[in-house]
């Protein structure tokens, strides 16, 4: 838990343009494949409420996170908002504010897709794109 949440202040400095290298040391030794692989389920869980075309940036920062190139700034900011997104936690409460309450989660999500932008290649695309054919079967498949 203490990990998640100082993923989540990571991402929230980030966002503010405040230094992160004293939270980054604390999160150097974590086990990622780990923490991604568990937060995959969320993702899938979320995904089926909020659709395709909502969940694909996650999906994609999701496969950056996983990429062994992707530093751990990085990857402690796509960890953070992932489950920042995700979790049913927010600063603006969806169940209270409506459509308020996605704004803190879109800017997150936003803010993060800007930041890896080019490490989102063709090949994390398709795969992206397999997983979600996977999860919402498409049209083709049914009409099979």
């Amino acid at each position: 838990m203490i990990i998640t949440i100082i993923c989540i202040t990571i991402l929230a400095h980030l966002i503010a343009g405040k230094d992160v290298k004293p939270l980054v040391e604390k999160v150097k030794n974590v086990r990622w494949p780990w923490r991604a692989s568990r937060s995959f389920k969320y993702i899938r869980h979320y995904a089926r409420k909020v659709g395709r075309a909502t969940a694909r940036p996650l999906l994609l920062a999701y496969y950056v996170l996983t990429d062994a190139e992707t530093t751990t700034t990085e990857k402690a900011m796509i960890y953070g908002c992932l489950l920042y997104v995700v979790m049913p936690v927010s600063l603006i409460p969806r169940a209270v504010f409506k459509v308020l309450g996605l704004v803190d989660e879109g800017a997150a999500v936003v803010f993060v897709i800007k930041k890896i932008h080019d490490k989102i290649t063709p090949e994390l695309e398709a795969k992206a794109d397999a997983t979600l054919d996977g999860w919402f079967k498409t049209e083709a498949s049914v009409e099979n």
